[in-house]
C-alpha cells in the first residue's frame, strides 16, 4: 500500500481536500505513485493527517472523477494509467411529444432558476454603468468583445475553469450556434465528428455547413478515441466535462488520448464547456483546455446556465492559429452582444457579484438535485435507473416499464407535466429507446417532489 505523506497547511487559501487531492495527483503524474498501486483507506489516511473522513472522500471522489485513480468494489483505491504524460499548457430525428403551452410542471433542462437571480443588483449595476461609460455608447464595438471583459473572463476561466488564455484570445458572440457557425467559417473545407448522441443544436449547425459530419460512439468514459482514429475527421465536437446528454465525465487518460489525436492529425478540438461550473461532488473538472499543450484545443463556454440566459452571451477561446486566421476573416463580422451588456457584466465580475451568485447557484442546484434524486428513489426505486447525476442541470433516466419514449412523454403530459426525448439527441436514433431527459433548474424543490410522486402515477399506476 501506497504511503501519503505531505504537510497540511490550515493558513492557505486551499481547502484541506484540495492540497490532499493535489498532492496525490501530482505524485502520479511524476510516477511517484506508480500504476496500480493502491491507496489508503479513507479511515486510515484521515487518522495519518488528523484530518475527518468526509475531507479524505472529497480529495478521493475528485481523483476518481478526473481518472487519476480508479476505485475495485470492496478492494480500493489504484492509482491509474494515465498513458500519456501529462504536459503544462501554454499561456434530427425527434420523437413525438405531447405538446404543452405553459405545463404546470417544466422538466426542461434549459430553464435556470429565475427566483434566485439578483434582479435588483443587476437593474443597480448597469444604471451605474450607463453613467460611469457614457462616451463608450457612442464609439463602435470591438469585434471580438470589450477588452475590459475579456480581461476580467480571461482571470475567471483560469481560476474557475483551468483555461489558460490571454485576452486577446476571447471573442464574444450572442449563443454558442453562431459562435460555432463562425468556427466553421474559419475552418473551410473539412470532416467534422461529434458524440453520438450529442448536443442537437451544434449537429444543426455542422449538418447545415454542408461539410462532411460522422458520428462517434460514446462509452462509459465519454467519445470514443480509438472509434474517432477512424474515421476522416481532423475537427471534432466534444462536451468532455459533462457529457451531452448522457452526463459521463471524461477521466484525463481518455482526455490525453484525445489531445494525442489531435496532435497526430493536425486537427483541432471543439470543447463545450457548456455547464462546466455545476459539480456536486468536490471542485468543478477542469477543462480539457487546460492539458493542452500544442494549442489544439478551442473553447467554447456561456453565461446562460449560470446567470441569464435571455442576454445570450457566449464566448470562445482561441488557440494562436487560428486568432490569426479570424483576424484576416472575422473582420466582416459585427459584435453580437450588446456593448451595454458587456460592461455592464465586466462590473459584475469586476466587484464580486458573478462568483458569489455562481456560489449561490451552486449550493441551489445542488439542493435541486439531490430532492430529484431522492425523490426518485424513494417513489420509483428500481423500476428506474439514473443516469449522469455527478453534475450538471439535468438528468437521464431509464424507465423500465415497457412504455417506449412517446407514450412516457405522453402519460406524463396527461399529469400537466413536461418531460424531454433523449432520441432527439441522436442522429441515428436507437430503434427502441425508454430514456427520458429531465432538467431540474427551473423547478422548485416542493415541485419536483410533486412533480416526481405524479410522474410515478402516470408510469407506474
Amino acid at each position: 500500500m501506497t504511503e501519503i505523506t505531505l504537510h497540511l497547511r490550515q493558513d492557505m487559501n486551499m481547502p484541506l481536500y484540495m492540497q490532499i487531492y493535489e498532492h496525490i495527483k501530482q505524485e502520479i503524474i511524476q510516477e511517484h505513485i506508480t500504476v496500480g498501486s493502491r491507496l489508503p483507506s479513507h479511515r486510515k489516511l484521515s487518522e495519518h493527517l488528523q484530518v475527518s473522513r468526509n475531507t479524505v472522500e472529497l480529495a478521493y471522489a475528485q481523483l476518481v472523477a478526473e481518472g487519476y485513480v480508479h476505485s475495485i468494489p470492496k478492494k480500493g483505491l489504484y492509482a491509474a494509467d494515465l498513458s500519456y504524460d501529462i504536459q503544462p499548457a501554454s499561456p434530427g430525428v425527434t420523437a413525438p411529444f405531447a405538446q404543452m403551452e405553459r405545463p404546470t410542471f417544466d422538466f426542461s433542462q434549459g430553464l435556470v432558476d429565475a427566483s434566485a437571480f439578483p434582479i435588483t443588483l443587476w437593474k443597480r449595476t448597469m444604471i451605474q454603468c450607463l453613467y460611469d461609460n457614457e462616451k463608450e455608447w457612442f464609439t463602435p464595438e470591438h469585434i471580438q468583445g470589450e477588452i475590459v471583459l475579456r480581461e476580467q473572463l480571461t482571470n475567471y476561466l483560469y481560476q474557475s475553469r483551468g483555461v489558460v488564455c490571454t485576452p486577446e484570445q476571447i471573442v464574444f458572440g450572442a449563443g454558442t450556434q453562431l459562435l460555432l457557425s463562425i468556427l466553421v467559417e474559419l475552418m473551410g473545407v473539412t470532416t467534422y465528428a461529434m458524440e453520438e448522441p450529442g448536443f442537437h443544436r451544434a449537429r444543426a449547425v455542422l449538418q447545415n455547413s454542408r461539410h462532411p459530419l460522422t458520428y462517434v460512439e460514446i462509452d462509459e468514459h465519454g467519445l470514443s478515441v480509438q472509434a474517432l482514429r477512424n474515421t476522416e475527421a481532423t475537427i471534432v465536437y466534444i462536451t468532455p466535462s459533462h457529457q451531452f446528454p448522457y452526463g459521463m465525465i471524461m477521466p484525463v487518460h481518455r482526455r490525453l488520448e484525445l489531445l494525442d489525436w489531435a496532435k497526430e492529425t493536425d486537427g483541432y478540438i471543439i470543447e463545450d464547456d457548456y455547464d462546466g461550473e455545476f459539480r456536486y461532488i468536490g471542485r468543478p473538472i477542469p477543462a480539457l483546455q487546460g492539458l493542452d499543450a500544442s494549442n489544439r484545443v478551442i473553447y467554447l463556454g456561456t453565461f446562460s446556465k449560470a446567470f441569464l440566459p435571455a442576454m445570450r452571451m457566449s464566448y470562445m477561446v482561441l488557440p494562436p492559429s487560428l486568432l490569426e486566421v479570424y483576424k484576416q476573416k472575422g473582420a466582416l463580422y459585427k459584435q453580437t452582444v450588446s456593448k451595454i451588456h458587456q460592461l455592464t457584466m465586466y462590473h459584475f465580475m469586476k466587484n464580486g457579484h458573478w462568483q458569489r451568485h455562481l456560489n449561490r447557484m451552486r449550493t441551489l442546484y445542488k439542493k435541486k438535485q439531490k430532492k430529484l434524486i431522492s425523490s426518485i428513489q424513494h417513489w420509483m426505486g428500481t423500476n428506474v435507473t439514473i443516469i449522469g447525476s455527478q453534475s450538471g442541470l439535468h438528468i437521464v433516466l431509464d424507465v423500465k416499464n415497457g412504455m417506449t419514449e412517446s407514450e412516457l412523454i405522453q402519460a406524463a403530459a396527461r399529469y400537466d407535466i413536461k418531460v424531454y426525448p433523449l432520441s432527439v439527441y441522436y442522429a441515428n436514433p436507437p430503434f427502441s429507446c425508454s430514456h427520458i431527459l429531465l432538467g431540474f433548474g427551473g423547478l422548485t424543490e416542493q415541485e419536483i417532489e410533486v412533480a416526481i410522486s405524479l410522474l410515478h402515477t402516470a408510469w407506474f399506476g
